[in-house]
């Protein structure tokens, strides 16, 4: 299958998975990959027939929606972001947390292999708790592809997924396992990951920060976009934050009262007034 060919399938599929084409463009080549694999495995010729196929059988619509998710996931993704989260964000879940006496609430939401998440727990263990201590963290990773979610379990990664991450995470925050970087014990404590479709689910609980990063503000159709970002901010407690990717932008929503902390144009607060620097 030629790109003309697949950008044509994929701009015809898209919409009707709730996806938008511009989100694809510069990845389309991976989903075009799995596509032409599938096609091969059901003896199929060329797309229109796959098109036939797809519109007759709606379990091959399900086959075709996990083709479509993209799992690029690398640690510290974002590095700028990271560093706000830890100088800013997380010192202040962390007093708050503490002055009401709960636990720290953390969603990351879409997962893939578990690199966000992880990033997150090293975090709070090696630099959160020094300052503020006895602040327990629940951590939730949700995502909609079971073979991610599994690699997102077994915590070990290739060198390659770690070379945004600061050198001074590595050794505390990672053991060897032959040629593979695995997530010591202690950081891999407390995460929960779920089977969930961030397109029509949620964890229950309320969060202090939701993560939602290069899934629903990149691949999503805007009407899905201003449903999962409603859904979110159902989750977030008064002050809570959500992150979004350097490269993306929140919907349009009316009503929300989410607002940019000052100097992260890509970290919201829930119904305060934007902290200042």
């Amino acid at each position: 299958m030629n790109d003309e060919d697949c950008t044509a399938f994929l701009q015809w599929a898209l919409p009707r998975l709730g996806l938008r084409w511009p989100g694809f463009r510069k990845v389309r080549h991976q989903v075009c990959k799995r596509i032409g694999r599938r096609m091969s495995e059901l003896g199929l010729a060329d797309p229109a027939q796959y098109r036939a196929r797809v519109e007759a059988d709606a379990a091959e619509w399900r086959i075709l929606d996990q083709s479509c998710h993209i799992t690029i996931s690398r640690f510290f993704r974002d590095r700028g972001v990271f560093e706000t989260l830890c100088r800013r964000v997380l010192p202040d879940i962390a007093a708050r947390a503490r002055e009401e006496a709960r636990e720290a609430r953390i969603w990351s939401a879409g997962c893939a292999s578990g690199e966000e998440a992880y990033t997150l727990k090293i975090l709070w263990n090696l630099e959160i708790a020094r300052s503020c201590p006895g602040v327990p963290l629940a951590l939730v990773a949700t995502d909609a592809d079971p073979t991610m979610l599994a690699r997102a379990q077994a915590a070990c990664f290739k060198a390659t997924s770690l070379r945004e991450l600061p050198p001074h995470l590595l050794e505390p925050g990672f053991e060897r396992v032959g040629s593979l970087l695995r997530v010591r014990a202690e950081h891999r404590a407390g995460i929960v990951f779920l089977d969930q479709d961030l397109r029509s689910e949620a964890p229950s609980a309320h969060f202090d920060l939701v993560l939602c990063r290069y899934v629903a503000f990149t691949y999503f159709a805007l009407p899905l976009q201003e449903r999962v970002l409603a859904r979110i901010e159902e989750r977030l407690g008064s002050g809570g934050y959500l992150a979004i990717g350097s490269h993306e932008r929140l919907p349009p929503a009316g009503g929300s009262t989410l607002m940019p902390l000052a100097g992260a144009a890509h970290i919201f607060v829930k119904g305060t007034e934007s902290p200042q620097a």
